[in-house]
Order: C-alpha cells, then structure tokens, then sequence
C-alpha cells in the first residue's frame, strides 16, 4: 500500500527551517561582555535609565554582530548604531514636544526613508531599523535624561561592543596577526569552496557548489572593503591578503568553466586549491602544487591560475596588490533607494510604523490595562514588517511564537529571581544568547523578549508578560494587513527591481568580454558583480516563493528569468576561459550566447522586466575555430 506524504506550502515549511553552522563562540563572549555588565556599571553607579539604553545599543549591535572580518564589523555595527541613535535623538524630542497626530506623521516619514533604505543593502536595511526602533523607544519610554544624553548612552553600548569586537581575538587566531583572522578564514572559504566545486564537476551537485562558491566570494569580497585598521604597519598584511583574493578570482574562474562543460576532473585537480586553503588559514607558505591534466582549456586555465596563485603567495609580501570590485556609487545607492522596491517597501514600513503608533498611542491615552509605555508596538512593527527578515508569513508566526514563549519564560524568572542582580545575570546570559539565537527568528524574538522585559523591570516598570504578548499580536495583525495592501507600481517590485539589475550586470559582463579585452582586473570585476546581484535575486525568489499564495503569485515566472541569466553568466565565463587559450571565440560559442540572449530577453519581456542597460551587446562573428 502507497503511503501519500503531504507536504506542508512553502509559506509554513519556512517558519521551521533554521540556520546552521559552528556555534559562534566569540560572539556569544562579546555578547556577555556587552549587555549586562554595562547594565550592572549603571545599577552600581546609579544611573539605571542610562544603562538600560546603553544595554539596548548592546543588544541591538549584537543582532548585527555576525562572522566576518573586524574591518567589515566597522561598517556592519557602526552604521546601524549611528542611525539608532539619531532615531532615539529626534524620538525624544518628537515625543517630548509634539501632539499625537503631529508625532505619528514624524514617524511614518520616519518609516518611508526607512523602508526605502532596505532596497539599498543590509547595512542600510539594518539602519533603517534602528532608526525606527531608537525614535520609538524615544518618543515612548519617558526618562529624565535630556535627548541628546540618551542618544550618548545608546551610541556607547553599541560602541562598546564595536570595541570588543575590534579588540578580542578569536579562538584559534593568535598564531600570526589575530586582527586579519576574520579575513584569512574568508578567503580560505573562497580556495575551500573552488576545491568543492572542483570535486562536483560532472554531477548534480554542481550547481550548488557553484552557487557556495559566489557566496565564498562575496564573503570574502566584504571582509576585506572595510577601511584599514592601521595605515602602516598592516600594510603588508594586507596587501597578501588582497592579493590572495585576487589570486582566487581566475581560479574561480576556470572552476566555473569546467563545471559548466561538465566534464568531471581527478582528485588533483582540487588538491591545489585546498593547500591553497591551508597555507592562508596558516599564514604559511603553500608547497609543491599538484598540477592538474592540460587537455582542455579550462583546464589549462586553472593550472595556469595555480601556478600564478603560488607565486603571488610567495611574493604578496612586496608587492602591492589592489583589490578589484566595482563599488556602487551614490547614483546607484538613490537609484535603488528610490526606484519600484524602495517606494513599495517604503510605503508598507511606513503605514506600519506609523498606524502602530498612532494604535498605541490611543490605548497609552485611554490607558489601556498594561499599556503603561507604549513603544512596544511600533518596534515590533518595525521587525516583523522588514521584508529582508523572510516571507512575510513566517516572519509573523515566528514572531508571534517567540514572543509568547520568551514573555512566559520571563514570567518564571521574574517571580523566582532577587532583584536587581538575577535581572542582570539574565540580561548578561540572554546578551550571549543573541548570536546563537539569530539561527531562527523565533528563537532570537524569544531571547530578545526575554532581555528587554528584564530590562525594563530593572527601571522600575512591573512585570508586562502578558501586555507584551497582545501587543506582538496586535503587531502582528497590523503587518499581515498592510503586506497585503494594494500598492501603487507592481507587485512585487523589489524582486523585479533586484532581478533586473542581475539581468544588467550579465549584460555589461558579457559585452566585455564579446569585446575580447585584455583587461582581466576589469572582467573579474564584472564577473563577481554579475554573479553577486545574481544571488542576491535569487534569495529575493526564494523568499518571495515562500509567502502566502496571495503575495508569491506576484512574482511567478522570476526564478526561470534567474536560471537563464545563470546559464548566460556561466556561458559567459566559460567562453571568457576559452578566449584567454585561444585567442577568440568560436561560431558555436557566439552562436549559443545569441540564443541564450534571445530567449533571456523573450521571456523578460513576458514577465514585463524591462533592462535599463544603457551598452547594447554587440555580437561579433569569427571565421577561425
């Protein structure tokens, strides 16, 4: 008898998966170094209101506080944490000078810039959260403290765990300079994951690996943007590590190339990156390289690119190597910030920020029971509405479970616990909770339920649990109807909107190298923008796949548009490993880049994606094979 399985929609299998990985190990010890014994410093010295907002900067730049380098974490905590503060500074006098209707107006202005920011990038995105959530906490939670002291004590927490991040060593990192262990582990990931790909050729996993192969790279690529911690005497640091990177990029290359010929390599071929791999994580030297087979192109490509990547390893020392990456400029930053996704998620953050206010600031007048403060609900607005979090569904389920779960756990602790010193030891536990819980949603939503409600005891408010718990689902009622508002524009704009600007970086990748230029710095360069905006619309697919039927059939159709631009960029790669042995590119080549062009802008145009590529792709034709 046939067993029928039923899968669960996509909409709901997504509120159970989690993150995996190694348990984070030095960021849950900056987490217990950041919240609670800057808590505990304002309980010893007096200064409780201060310390509660010093530890809610903490705790929000530990949500922030995520594997990479130290010169990235510059970037990553401190942007979020200045907007935060500015937030709290204009929340403070917004609440302290201004009427209901006149605040809740600043706030949903609050929400559009906001909201249009998280079409920008993740550390905008994460600025604009902060923004809102300091500004709600300003104008709702009245404190003696003047505004622009607030703002200080908030900037302070966040900045002292900025400093812990920057001055800690990580396990396993004192060999050698520990400032540089971040960007090390990075770009080993990136000679690990070419090995990986290399092993996968000619079979299904490919596909995959190559996919982890572009995350490796756009990891690595970040860890080393970040300004440079010490102008000279980390410049030679430095300059190995920039120039083992870029020594990765024709490896990366020429391991695309084979697996999109499909045809499956010898174990030697990926020994030589994975000593590759070895001698950055040791900041040693590389050894004897095993030299792959020369009987195809690619192959001849990537020994070549191993055979450069051991000398660069040797001299990187001297030689000064500069990092090749097209960086966005202020135009592309507004183009983003203002076109079709920035205006859709502006308007939604908005209506939500502001109509959350405006609800709780009606039940703070008619003193509703529980509702001494009421900031609560716009700052859970703010994260249940961020469309970068996940669909929309899972994010309110996950936030809706959290809630309830940390706010009867709190309940437990608070009747059992001495105050202040058990609230502090549970804020200080819950701080180093926050990166191990930032696997799922709901497990950090629990954590970060958990830390504020003993937060807010150790000021002097009673116990909320049960208040918190109808706010969050009164949040949660609010987002789910604004996410399913009419909007002007289309639909699901910010996948289109991320979708065709893959389409463009594919399009000037492919025109420079139909142009047989010479200049590989300047195609690497396209080819990891090509194959970065690419991943990034494939995340917005996926998450966008995963909402409620009613919202996932707006963007149907996108991720065949994605699987034919992954074929273009592939092709592309492919053809550019052929043109650097041969010289030129063959008939069937250009043919098959035709076709796939054609067919990639057929079905765009089914799909109403129109390109705003300004260099048409000239196709030119050869007679040599």
């Amino acid at each position: 008898m046939t067993r029928v399985v039923h899968a669960l929609p996509p909409w709901l299998a997504h509120a159970f998966r989690a993150q995996g990985g190694p348990v984070p190990w030095s960021a849950v010890t900056r987490g217990a170094l950041a919240a609670g014994p800057l808590l505990l410093l304002a309980v010893l010295t007096g200064r409780i209101p201060l310390g509660i907002l010093a530890a809610i900067g903490a705790m929000l730049a530990g949500t922030n506080d995520r594997p990479g380098s130290r010169r990235a974490s510059v970037k990553r905590l401190g942007v979020p944490a200045l907007a935060g503060s500015a937030g709290l500074l204009g929340g403070t006098y917004g609440g302290q000078h201004l009427a209901a209707v006149p605040l809740t107006l600043l706030l949903t202005a609050l929400g559009l810039v906001a909201g249009a920011a998280v079409a920008v990038g993740p550390a905008a995105s994460a600025a604009g959260s902060q923004l809102l959530v300091g500004a709600a906490i300003g104008a709702g939670m009245p404190l003696p403290e003047p505004g622009w002291l607030r703002a200080l004590a908030f900037l302070a927490g966040a900045g002292w765990l900025l400093v812990l991040r920057l001055a800690l060593p990580t396990p396993g990192s004192l060999a050698g300079d520990f400032r540089f262990d971040g960007e090390r582990d990075a770009v080993a990931g990136v000679y690990d994951a070419i090995a990986e790909l290399l092993d996968a050729v000619g079979t299904d996993a490919a596909l995959a690996r190559r996919a982890a192969l572009t995350a490796a790279l756009d990891h690595a690529q970040d860890a080393l943007a970040g300004p440079r911690l010490r102008r000279h005497a980390s410049s030679a640091a430095e300059r190995r590590l920039h120039a083992q990177y870029t020594a990765a990029l024709p490896l990366a290359e020429a391991a695309t190339a084979l697996a999109w010929a499909g045809e499956a390599t010898d174990e030697r071929a990926s020994e030589g990156p994975r000593r590759l791999a070895a001698a950055v994580r040791g900041n040693s030297a590389t050894g004897p390289l095993p030299a792959p087979h020369r009987s195809a192109p690619a192959l001849r490509a990537l020994d070549d690119a191993l055979l450069r990547a051991a000398e660069t390893f040797d001299r990187a020392d001297d030689t000064q190597q500069r990092l090749h990456t097209r960086r966005r400029t202020t135009k592309d930053l507004l183009r983003a910030a203002l076109g079709s996704g920035g205006r859709e998620y502006g308007l939604r953050i908005a209506l939500c920020f502001g109509a959350s206010g405006a609800i709780a600031q009606a039940l703070h007048t008619a003193h509703w029971h529980g509702h001494q403060y009421w900031y609560w609900l716009p700052v859970t607005a703010v994260w249940l509405v961020k469309p970068d979090l996940g669909p929309l569904a899972s994010r309110v389920l996950s936030r809706a479970a959290g809630t309830v779960l940390g706010a009867l756990v709190f309940a437990g602790f608070a009747a059992v616990l001495p105050r202040p010193e058990g609230l502090v030891a549970l804020v200080t536990i819950c701080g180093a909770l926050v990166p191990v819980a930032a696997r799922h949603f709901a497990a950090q939503t629990a954590v970060v339920t958990l830390l504020v409600l003993a937060l807010v005891m150790v000021g002097g408010e009673p116990q909320a649990s049960v208040s918190r718990i109808g706010e969050t689902l009164l949040a949660c009622a609010i987002v789910l109807i604004v996410g399913h508002l009419p909007m002007p524009g289309t639909r699901g704009a910010g996948v289109r909107q991320r979708l065709a600007a893959a389409g463009n970086a594919a399009q000037a990748y492919l025109a420079h190298v139909l142009s047989e230029s010479d200049d590989r710095a300047e195609r690497w360069a396209l080819r990891r923008d090509a194959y970065r905006t690419l991943a990034e619309a494939r995340t917005a697919i996926a998450v966008s796949a995963a909402e409620l039927p009613a919202l996932a059939r707006h963007t149907e159709g996108t991720d065949s548009v994605a699987a034919m631009l992954e074929r273009l960029v592939d092709t592309t790669t492919a053809s550019a490993v052929h043109l650097d042995d041969t010289g030129h590119l063959t008939p069937r080549q250009i043919s098959l880049l035709t076709e796939l062009v054609g067919e990639l802008e057929q079905e765009r145009e089914r799909l109403g994606l129109r390109s705003t590529h300004s260099r048409p792709v000239h196709f030119v034709t050869h007679t040599g094979d």
